[in-house]
């Protein structure tokens, strides 16, 4: 263990006690480099209590919230150096995508910092007074996934405490130390009690839902896991925004330029290693133009350097973790068992470590497992169609709907058939785009409740109360 990352995890670090340590796996090598701290009930009461303290006095003053998200982003941008290696040690991304994921982290705290939140009068006459205000839940247990550890915590972490309340963070115990290092960063510039990070394996997140002490839930990951959350939380009827899986088409209409969409298309893919919630899962390409569009993304593909993160020039790292790289490899092989071809690609790489080839699966039709499910992971399967209404027909046949493209020379032509697409957000000429700290980020269906993000991602964190009474007006 480095000396920097022991420095993460000591107990002098931490504001509770462990009840021992869990160990934490770099994907580049399959092998154990740390070890992060195993929280158990006693520990989890303690930082609940006090978060629950720390609730009283932070949601009284806005001003001095804002202050302190800005002060966060600031020690974000400043210390990014010292989280950008722990980042890639643990989640495996090349260092530049680490780093890039550390800037989108202090943008969030940065811009609900700066947030404006006008007051809702209803009325305010010689007649009566009437203002809705929101108000903030309390304690807020926020669980987060191994892809992208330090942004997602960031969607949670900014608006929760923007709006008054205080927050217990727990991450994937395949990602503790990043996280550990953000906590410890925050430190500085945060109260005591009003973030705490713990870690652990399961069953912590469970004990967590559970708890009485948070008032709200939330949760980014595995749709199974996100159903139980919601049968956890509502035994004592706590809050829930759960941003869950998605399998996100893209609709390649006949008139594009296939050579100029390629490299978007490959990255709105293949980013990340695929481990994106809403990257591209399934390419509907119509059929005069699909031969052609499975030849661009295989040459792409073919050139793309797999490395560990830490190497010059790598493009992609490895798979997050054991658990992903055998649901990946066994996708792939139940596809190619089931006719497909893999143009490239189509089996892991000999080396150690979690690495699989960048791989591009044509004669793949809806109904095999690598189409109907979420491979999260670098595979893409192209498939042809004939006719728009085919096209649409077969992208919303799927209980996920988190996001979709639709890619066409025309544009207003895209943005008609966008309405039809039944998914919470649907770009054009490119996939994702509209992820944004001030758009509304969540998916239909199975792809989660409610929203992060922007002013609806801060309501969220929030319930109403109504002040009604005589004229105020003097």
């Amino acid at each position: 263990m480095s000396s920097a990352i022991a420095d993460i995890v000591s107990a002098d670090a931490l504001d509770f006690a462990a009840d021992g340590a869990f160990d934490v796996i770099n994907p580049a090598t399959g092998e154990v480099f740390a070890q992060a701290p195993q929280i158990g009930d006693k520990a989890l009461d303690l930082v609940f209590a006090t978060a629950q303290d720390a609730f009283q006095s932070w949601r009284r003053d806005e001003g001095v919230r804002r202050a302190a998200l800005r002060a966060a982003a600031d020690a974000v941008e400043k210390r990014a150096d010292e989280l950008v290696p722990v980042l890639t040690a643990e989640q495996g991304k090349p260092l530049n995508d680490a780093l890039e994921e550390i800037g989108a982290a202090a943008a969030w705290l940065r811009y609900y910092a700066e947030l404006e939140v006008p007051r809702e009068v209803i009325q305010d006459d010689a007649v009566a007074y009437q203002e809705v205000v929101r108000k903030p839940l309390g304690v807020v247990a926020a669980i987060t996934p191994w892809n992208f550890p330090l942004a997602l915590a960031s969607w949670k972490i900014a608006p929760a405490l923007r709006a008054g309340n205080t927050v217990v963070l727990k991450p994937s115990p395949f990602t503790p130390l990043a996280t550990l290092a953000l906590g410890q960063v925050l430190r500085d510039v945060l109260p005591d009690g009003v973030l705490s990070v713990v870690t652990g394996r399961d069953p912590l997140g469970a004990a967590m839902v559970a708890h009485p002490v948070p008032r709200k839930v939330s949760f980014t990951g595995s749709t199974a896991t996100g159903k139980k959350v919601a049968a956890s939380a509502a035994d004592d009827l706590k809050r829930v925004t759960l941003e869950l899986g998605g399998n996100d088409p893209a609709i390649i209409l006949p008139d594009v330029d296939v050579a100029a969409i390629a490299q978007d298309l490959f990255w709105s893919a293949f980013r990340n290693n695929g481990q994106v919630c809403l990257a591209v899962k399934r390419v509907y390409a119509h059929e005069s133009i699909h031969a052609e569009l499975v030849d661009a993304l295989a040459t792409i593909a073919a050139t793309i350097k797999v490395d560990d993160g830490v190497v010059a020039g790598a493009q992609l790292g490895p798979i997050n973790n054991r658990p992903q790289f055998a649901r990946v490899s066994e996708l792939v092989t139940d596809a190619l068992g089931r006719g497909a071809r893999a143009v490239t690609g189509g089996a892991p790489l000999d080396r150690p470590g979690y690495f699989y080839a960048p791989t591009i699966l044509d004669h793949v039709d809806d109904g095999i497992r690598i189409v109907d499910e979420e491979q999260f992971g670098p595979v893409l399967p192209v498939m042809s169609y004939r006719d728009e209404a085919d096209a649409l027909a077969r992208a919303n046949r799927t209980n996920y709907g988190l996001t979709a493209s639709i890619w066409s020379g025309d544009a207003e032509r895209a943005f008609a058939l966008a309405t039809e697409v039944d998914s919470g957000q649907v770009t054009i000429n490119s996939h994702g785009a509209g992820v944004r700290p001030n758009l509304p980020f969540g998916g239909h269906k199975w792809s989660g409740l409610g929203v992060e993000n922007g002013p609806w991602g801060l309501y969220g964190f929030t319930e109403l109360q109504v002040l009604a009474g005589p004229p105020r007006r003097k």
